[in-house]
């Protein structure tokens, strides 16, 4: 099986514990077992990572930027989600 046949996966490394993953980048690999190990060998090469994912790219369903304002616009009609109407204590410094 060639790389293009090879599907595609999408890598997610956690690189601390307590630390959200993050999108590292993409793979072709025929299975999941392959992606992983494959996504350990390329993106935690000098032992940044904790935990790795590997999610097929077709599973994923994402919004189109194109699409961005007609998508996220009803966010907008909700002001009272934004934390611009409060006030931040003194002596809180991360928030």
């Amino acid at each position: 099986m060639t790389t293009e046949q090879s599907p595609l996966w999408e890598v997610f490394v956690r690189s601390r514990r307590g630390l959200s993953h993050t999108h590292a980048g993409s793979l072709h690999a025929p299975d999941a077992e392959l992606a992983l190990r494959n996504a350990r060998d390329l993106y935690t090469r000098r032992g940044e990572g904790v935990s790795i994912w590997v999610v097929p790219s077709k599973a994923i369903t994402a919004s189109s930027p194109d699409e961005k304002d007609a998508f996220f616009e009803p966010a907008a009609d909700k002001p009272y989600r934004h934390p611009t109407f409060y006030e931040i204590p003194e002596g809180v410094k991360h928030l």
